[in-house]
């Protein structure tokens, strides 16, 4: 099993758990080891994050809320 799969795997298992204090472990473990690694974004994901800014700032971004009327309206229809 490669790191991504792991990645996931792992992930899928822990939003299983419930016990906060295990949780709590785990964190702490994973922040340890996060620290280390600098994420670093590529210029296409620089361009579409200003993209979906300037959207936002010119109205072109509708409210989560408004969004979801609309998908079920859309969905009752079908």
């Amino acid at each position: 099993m490669n790191a991504l799969e792991l990645r996931h795997k792992i992930i899928e298992q822990l939003s299983l758990i419930e016990d906060a204090a295990f949780l709590n472990a785990i964190r702490t473990i994973v922040e340890s080891k996060a620290k280390e690694v600098e994420y670093k974004l590529s210029e296409f994901q620089k361009q579409r994050i200003e993209m979906a800014r300037a959207e936002l700032s010119n109205g072109e971004a509708i409210e989560n809320d408004d969004l979801q009327k609309e998908l079920d309206q859309w969905l009752d229809t079908k």
